[in-house]
């Protein structure tokens, strides 16, 4: 077993333990369900969780930003278990399995989740900053990818894993979510096998690469 799979082998990721910023995530999203996102105010959701507003601004810099929580955490999981991990690890195979460790959620998790993805996919605002968290999931992937293949990182092999590696990861979790019939981990588990096949350490260290992108 490696670092980055004995890292997945403890609790969900997708119910840390009970915390203030876990109790404002939870009230927050509550409140966005049912008064909607524009009409909450930091205050209730402070309220709602028997915190003050300076604590809630301890944790969180906006009130979107409570929605991008478990994503960014998700980002610097992914980043720190790829700075860990052995160079004898294919390029691939560490992603796949970073991405797996930083993602243990269960079929009883998609309620709170499904909801979270409605509100960002719905409200323009939310859906606006979207691209700033995507773009950084992309960079903790193509910037490993560049270290271990020694390119650029905004050259066209790095920048073409990233960002398929995220597309790949999107649709497992839209799946994943739709079906509600198994852990996350074996629709990303399938989905990344299969775009590993394309991305060999082989195909990625070619001498055809082109080495930056306009």
């Amino acid at each position: 077993m490696t670092a980055i799979e004995s890292a997945g082998t403890g609790a969900r990721r997708g119910r840390p333990p009970g915390t203030s910023a876990r109790a404002l995530e939870l009230v927050a999203l509550r409140l966005f369900t049912e008064h909607g996102f524009e009409d909450t105010t930091v205050d209730e959701i402070a309220v709602g969780a028997g915190v003050s507003r300076r604590t809630f601004f301890r944790y969180f810099d906006s009130k979107s930003s409570v929605l991008w929580s478990e994503f960014d955490h998700e980002v610097d999981t992914i980043r720190t278990l790829l700075n860990e991990t052995s160079d004898d690890l294919p390029v691939m195979d560490a992603v796949r399995q970073a991405v797996i460790a930083a993602n243990h959620y269960s079929a009883e998790d998609v309620p709170e989740l499904r909801a979270r993805m409605n509100l960002i996919s719905s409200i323009p605002d939310l859906a606006a900053s979207a691209a700033v968290h995507y773009d950084a999931w992309e960079r903790a992937i193509s910037e490993f990818v560049a270290r271990r293949t020694g390119q650029p990182s905004d050259s066209l092999y790095p920048l073409a894993v990233g960002r398929a590696t995220l597309a790949t990861c999107r649709a497992a979790y839209e799946m994943w979510a739709n079906q509600a019939d198994a852990d996350l981990t074996v629709y990303l588990d399938a989905g990344l096998r299969a775009l590993t096949a394309g991305f060999s350490d082989e195909a990625l260290a070619s001498k055809r690469r082109v080495d930056s992108v306009p």
